[in-house]
């Protein structure tokens, strides 16, 4: 959600900007703007729209692929995703103050920012835009000319803590050619360490083809940056020693590598990922948690586990509640992050909080984390990126090994986050005795056949791709299971509904006949997962059910019920196992169908509208 590059340097800095926001289009945005120093005065160019929209105005401009190009050595760019004032050029990033002097890029929301437009208003300040951004623009120009004597980093420092909300922002002026301003709070930002330059950027593939080393910005901190030199200060001016951080991501895991879409790349990537979060942790019969120090005692004294997230990350959560609980026998709560905030939860040194977020910024769970902390309970994250916010706060972190995901709807990164829930549950469970070493062994062995399995399942996307072709023109589509198939549908759904823009909801089968079932009529698509062995008798009951009443049906299941699916209209079977773990696999072909309705439709499968890969705004 939103992105932010900045560059200093002795290199041209609109070339790295334009390129460096393409890096970032994945978090979703709807407008994207540059700004930049030529000749001491401020340039600045936005466009409703993509950057390739951008791109195409600063050549038309004579601003890239030129001479003039050359003498351009500091600036920043921002991609836009709206929440105050709707798209338009008028509230694009970058915002530019009333004098011309001082520019800001910023993430995240101000909640304060109507009284300090108020105050400004009355100091003669005129607005342009509806943004909350603007406002920071105006903010610091007051400060600086009457509080601070044209000091700049003074400036930011007392305007930052006059500012409510969220935040991370950089800050550009006339006066100081030699540096960029960034600070934040509550929003990530890093700083790329380069030769002869330097980056700050929201997210590290923006600066990944210029450097792996980065620094990670915390909260409350103000990060002031020259080409040769950075310096972090918090809010009181005092120096803060930041390590540098080196980076050993594959920069090829962040193109396409020849498939149409990052998608399809990322769901072909399961196999391979999911074998990398489990197979180095699993060794001779044991489970290896890296640095895993929660006790026998201390998982007995739990009175309850509370699991926190959103969305897709929410959905495995379920599957983590419906494990624990048969595994550990300890009650579970899975809550939605911002639900979580605003309940009042009942937490104290006895409860263990397991957070799951893809990007480890999402600003709703990262609230919850700290809210956790703060009343005494023992916080864990599964999280994908190191050095993230979440995996900064909690207590013990477990990594998936997904590595970048770029298409907005998460694939590989879910997978990835349910076989680490597996690993945690059995080895929670064999801790305080509840699964025998036997069990213990038998289902590491079983997560090791998973990788194979996962290939086979994604060998046979031609049946789900034909299946989509027939039925893309789908009004409204129901998904229903049983036990952890009803977790798996919600999540089939949800991944529908972001990418083809199909309505769809998910039921618990057993809640047909109790109103869901008026809405089925001639011609209606159902999709069915039937994994569950124990379940599959009264699943296709309610097959039959709607078949009756003229549904077409989708089945997901195994070969071993091959004899039983008969009254389905198409049935697309998974490998044969422990239905435990069904959901690692029944996931992909969810997955698949998602994204051949959507590529039938036309949709951007990649860049969903309204939608950002990560939210770090409430």
């Amino acid at each position: 959600m939103c992105g932010i590059v900045g560059y200093i340097g002795d290199e041209s800095a609109l070339p790295f900007l334009v390129k460096g926001l393409k890096k970032l289009e994945y978090r979703g945005y709807d407008s994207a703007g540059v700004t930049f120093l030529e000749n001491g005065s401020i340039g600045l160019v936005k466009k409703k729209g993509k950057v390739a929209v951008l791109e195409q105005t600063l050549q038309e401009a004579g601003l890239l692929g030129s001479e003039r190009e050359k003498t351009i050595h500091i600036g920043m760019g921002h991609t836009r995703w709206a929440t105050h004032g709707a798209p338009s050029d008028e509230n694009s990033h970058p915002h530019i103050s009333e004098n011309h002097h001082i520019c800001v890029v910023h993430n995240g929301i101000i909640e304060n920012y109507m009284v300090l437009k108020k105050m400004l208003l009355e100091q003669g300040f005129k607005f342009i835009s509806e943004t909350d951004t603007e406002v920071i623009a105006h903010l610091i120009e007051y400060h600086y000319l009457v509080h601070c004597h044209l000091d700049l980093l003074s400036a930011v420092q007392m305007s930052l803590q006059e500012i409510e909300g969220s935040y991370a922002i950089v800050v550009m002026c006339t006066e100081f050619p030699d540096c960029l301003i960034a600070a934040k709070k509550e929003n990530p930002l890093i700083i790329g360490i380069g030769e002869n330059a330097n980056y700050v950027a929201s997210d590290i593939p923006a600066v990944l083809e210029y450097t792996r080393d980065i620094v990670i910005v915390e909260d409350d901190e103000i990060a002031v940056v020259k080409k040769d030199s950075y310096e972090v200060v918090d809010m009181f001016a005092h120096k803060v020693k930041r390590e540098i951080t080196h980076v050993d991501w594959d920069t090829e895991a962040a193109e396409k590598g020849g498939y149409e879409h990052f998608m399809m790349k990322e769901m072909l990537e399961e196999p391979k990922v999911v074998n990398a979060t489990i197979a180095p942790r699993i060794r001779d019969g044991k489970i290896l948690l890296e640095q895993f120090n929660l006790t026998k005692e201390r998982i007995l004294r739990a009175k309850n586990i509370h699991i926190v997230a959103c969305g897709t990350a929410y959905h495995a959560g379920c599957i983590g509640k419906y494990l624990i609980e048969r595994f550990c026998r300890i009650p579970v709560f899975v809550d939605v992050a911002s639900e979580f905030l605003y309940r009042n939860p009942i937490l104290d040194q006895d409860s263990i909080v397991i957070i799951v977020s893809q990007s480890g910024e999402t600003i709703d769970t990262l609230q919850a984390l700290k809210l956790s902390r703060s009343m005494g309970a023992y916080s864990m994250a599964i999280v994908n990126v190191i050095g993230s916010s979440i995996a900064r706060e909690a207590d013990y972190v477990l990594y998936t090994a997904a590595g970048p995901e770029i298409s907005v709807a998460s694939t590989k990164a879910y997978s990835t986050q349910i076989a680490a829930i597996y690993l945690l549950t059995f080895e929670m469970a064999h801790r305080i005795g509840s699964l025998s070493d036997e069990d213990y062994v038998k289902y590491q062995q079983t997560l090791l056949e998973i990788p194979k399995k996962l290939e086979e399942t994604i060998a046979q996307q031609d049946q789900i791709q034909r299946f989509a072709a027939l039925h893309y023109n789908a009004d409204s589509i129901f998904f229903l299971g049983r036990g952890l198939d009803y977790y798996l549908s919600m999540e089939a759904s949800l991944k529908l509904k972001e990418i083809s823009y199909i309505h769809s909801e998910a039921y618990a089968s057993g809640e047909l006949k109790h109103g869901t079932i008026a809405l089925i009529e001639p011609g209606t698509l159902v999709v069915c997962a039937v994994t569950q062995k124990d379940l599959a008798a009264k699943e296709l009951s309610n097959i039959q059910e709607v078949k009756t009443r003229g549904a077409c049906v989708l089945a997901i299941s195994t070969k071993d019920m091959k004899d039983k699916m008969v009254s389905c209209d198409e049935v697309f079977y998974i490998p044969d196992g422990d239905p435990l773990f069904a959901p690692l696999l029944a996931a992909t072909p969810c997955q698949l169908f998602a994204y051949y309705m959507a590529v039938n439709k036309g949709c951007d499968v990649d860049k969903p509208r309204n939608l950002a890969k990560s939210v770090t705004v409430e």
